[in-house]
């Protein structure tokens, strides 16, 4: 794992893998820099996400947080179509890999979401995390430290700590918008 980062304004990719090993989510993201969470990811709109059969197209920009922490991630997106607001990856090992334009880690399937509107904030795709739970094997103690994170995320999202909050990753989509990064595709 590398200590070293690339300077804000830097391209650079967040690949995410499944317990396998095989290939999930890669972000095409640009380093905006860091604060005492840890290190923040930006997407522009019109920039690309892909995984095996399938691909996105940011609509609206996006942040992500690589914590200290390393069994999640913290993506917040701006005037999202579908008011998606938070979205937390619940992880493992979530972190720089050896090369600084790389960030990685291991999608556990858990997800907290809070979409502005009356839906709100739950933990979401339960059936996945217990479908792969068995099929991968996950470890037990495993299982039960991201099953008590995921919870612990989700009343934090409710409580809107920091930087779980608005004005924390606003700052941080306020960087993105500055750099003024043209879409890679065609909306």
């Amino acid at each position: 794992m590398s200590d070293a980062r690339p300077e804000p304004g830097t391209e650079m990719i967040f690949q995410w893998r499944k317990w396998d090993g095989s290939a999930h989510w890669r972000h095409e993201c640009v380093y905006l820099g860091a604060d005492e969470w840890g290190d923040w990811l930006g997407q522009p709109v019109g920039w690309p996400s892909a995984r095996p059969g399938a691909a996105y197209i940011a609509q609206t920009p996006n942040v992500t947080l690589v914590p200290r922490q390393p069994d999640f991630a913290l993506t917040v997106n701006r005037d999202h179509p579908n008011g998606m607001r938070v979205y937390i990856d619940i992880g493992w090992d979530v972190c720089w890999s050896d090369d600084p334009l790389l960030a990685v880690g291991i999608d556990m399937d858990l997800d907290v979401v809070r979409v502005d509107g009356p839906r709100g904030i739950w933990v979401d795709d339960r059936d996945e995390w217990a479908e792969h739970s068995v099929r991968y094997g996950y470890p037990a103690e495993i299982v039960t430290r991201l099953e008590a994170l995921a919870l612990d995320l989700e009343q934090r999202v409710r409580d809107q700590t920091a930087p779980f909050d608005d004005a924390t990753p606003d700052l941080w989509l306020d960087r993105l918008d500055a750099l003024h990064l043209a879409p890679r595709l065609g909306l």
